[in-house]
């Protein structure tokens, strides 16, 4: 039964799992992008995303918060830096998880996880689009009007007036 079974344990006792999600959130902040096993990466997913939404209040109390949870001070720096700074629109969901198949060897399911505002491919800002002028012929407009044909009686009666 899963009764109270609040996330995924990996098989690790508390220490080990503790110091594995660390690491592992601290070279995802490094490196932006990691390789690794579905499972793990759906842990690392809860463990990072509550640190990147703490760091967007760059205070002492938030960095020391942060810096007990990835225990890396070159992490903690990058995060409340470069990090920060790209997710501070964003709302949530800065992780994104890209299956890559089975590992060879035991058939583990991998993908890669990366934070998502750094990934060039899928960043979509909207550039300032230019509008293509086209060249065409003189407007239709005048060629679907009937068209005034001058006779010579109606150049005189201008005349007269």
């Amino acid at each position: 039964m899963r009764h109270r079974k609040r996330f995924n344990h990996l098989g690790r006792k508390a220490a080990h799992r503790k110091a594995m999600l660390s690491n592992m959130a601290s070279s995802l902040i490094l490196h932006k992008r990691i390789s690794t096993t579905t499972a793990k990466a759906k842990a690392l997913k809860m463990y990072v995303e509550p640190l990147i939404t703490k760091s967007k209040e760059d205070t002492t109390h938030s960095r020391r918060v942060v810096f007990s949870y990835l225990k890396q001070k070159e992490a903690v720096t990058e995060l409340f830096r470069e990090v920060s700074v790209k997710v501070a629109t964003r709302n949530g969901g800065y992780t994104r998880i890209l299956k890559t198949g089975n590992r060879l060897g035991d058939n583990a399911e991998m993908c890669i996880i990366e934070l998502v505002d750094f990934n060039e491919t899928y960043v979509t800002e909207k550039k300032a689009e230019v509008k293509k002028t086209t060249r065409r012929r003189k407007s239709t407009k005048k060629a679907d009007a009937p068209a005034e044909v001058e006779t010579p009686e109606a150049t005189e009666e201008k005349g007269e007036e």
